[in-house]
């Protein structure tokens, strides 16, 4: 079992070693970030669904752990998230499916945190 508390502190906190060694790419990831992000013809909520499906279909588990932190914080019901794990699934098969299975252990370690 991965822990995705203990994950996403580490990857931040080697973000910011990153952004002190190329600060103008972090940066940009950054604004691209916040663009994409911005509420427009899609709330943020499901922009975060969309990014969580694709972060297990890429098998990325910083994407999952941060993008389930993010739809927590919104509000996301564990139905909304399942469904979109299983658009995951559809779309990247059984590899997608083992994340998808990750992504339910990242979800009660986050809920579990926040209580």
């Amino acid at each position: 079992m991965k822990d995705y508390i203990d994950a996403t502190k580490v990857i931040s906190a080697n973000m910011k070693k990153l952004a002190q060694d190329i600060p103008e790419v972090l940066q940009g990831f950054s604004s691209m970030s916040k663009a994409a992000k911005a509420d427009n013809a899609l709330d943020m909520k499901t922009k975060e669904l969309i990014a969580l499906a694709l972060g297990v279909a890429a098998h990325c588990d910083g994407c999952i752990g941060f993008h389930m932190e993010e739809l927590i914080g919104l509000g996301a019901t564990k139905e909304e998230i399942s469904e979109a794990l299983g658009v995951a699934v559809f779309m990247g098969g059984g590899p997608s499916l083992m994340y998808a299975a990750e992504a339910v252990d990242a979800y009660e370690q986050l809920v579990k945190q926040k209580a």
